[in-house]
């Protein structure tokens, strides 16, 4: 079961969290979603989602900044775009 409320009926009763398997919190006033407060049952799963993801992202940032690595080092230098673009394909292919 879910629920929407806002922040301060929130702070004023936080026995409203019983109950639920995972709660909207909005500010009422403005409309803007504030979060989830989800509960102690899926915990644990939501986290470990949620590393996963961070994680994800953590990696996306480094391939970005590691296929300059090459460049930087000399080591793609003399390539065209085509070689580069083939070379970019053929190393994706395996995952």
């Amino acid at each position: 079961m879910a629920k929407k409320i806002g922040m301060r009926e929130l702070t004023r009763n936080s026995n409203v969290l019983a109950g639920h398997d995972y709660i909207d919190v909005e500010d009422k006033k403005t409309h803007q979603y504030k979060g989830l407060f989800v509960s102690a049952d899926y915990a644990e799963m939501v986290k470990a989602f949620i590393d996963k993801k961070i994680k994800q992202k953590k990696q996306q940032k480094l391939d970005e900044i590691m296929q300059f690595a090459g460049i930087a080092d000399g080591e793609f230098g003399d390539m065209s775009i085509q070689e580069l673009t083939a070379l970019k394909y053929k190393k994706y292919e395996k995952k």
